[in-house]
C-alpha cells in the first residue's frame, strides 16, 4: 500500500529529474557548438599558415589537463577513461571539421 502511495509522488520526481536533464542537454549542445564554430575558425587558420590539422602533441595536453581536473574537483562520478573518451570524441569531431 505504501509503495502505491509513493508512486505519484516519484513519478513527479522523475519527471524533474528529467527536464534539469533535458535542460543540462541543451546547454551542452550549445557549448559544443561554440567548440566546434572555434575549431572551424582554427581550421581555417591552419589552411592559411600550412600548419597540420592533427596536433598529438596539443591533444594529449588537453587530455592531461581534463585528466588533472578531473582528479582535483571531481566527486568520482565521472570516472577518468569516461571523461577521455568523451573529449577525444569531441576532439575528433572537431579536428574533422577543420578540413
Amino acid at each position: 500500500m505504501k509503495k502505491n502511495a509513493a508512486q505519484p509522488f516519484l513519478a513527479k520526481r522523475l519527471k524533474e529529474k528529467r527536464r534539469k536533464i533535458d535542460l543540462i542537454d541543451q546547454k551542452l549542445l550549445g557549448l559544443l557548438n561554440q567548440r566546434l564554430r572555434i575549431a572551424l575558425e582554427m581550421g581555417k587558420i591552419k589552411k592559411q599558415t600550412g600548419t597540420k590539422f592533427y596536433d598529438r602533441k596539443r591533444e594529449k595536453e588537453v587530455l592531461e589537463r581534463l585528466r588533472l581536473r578531473l582528479r582535483s574537483r571531481n566527486k568520482r562520478f565521472l570516472r577518468e577513461r569516461d571523461v577521455k573518451k568523451i573529449f577525444a570524441t569531441i576532439i575528433r569531431v572537431c579536428r574533422r571539421s577543420q578540413r
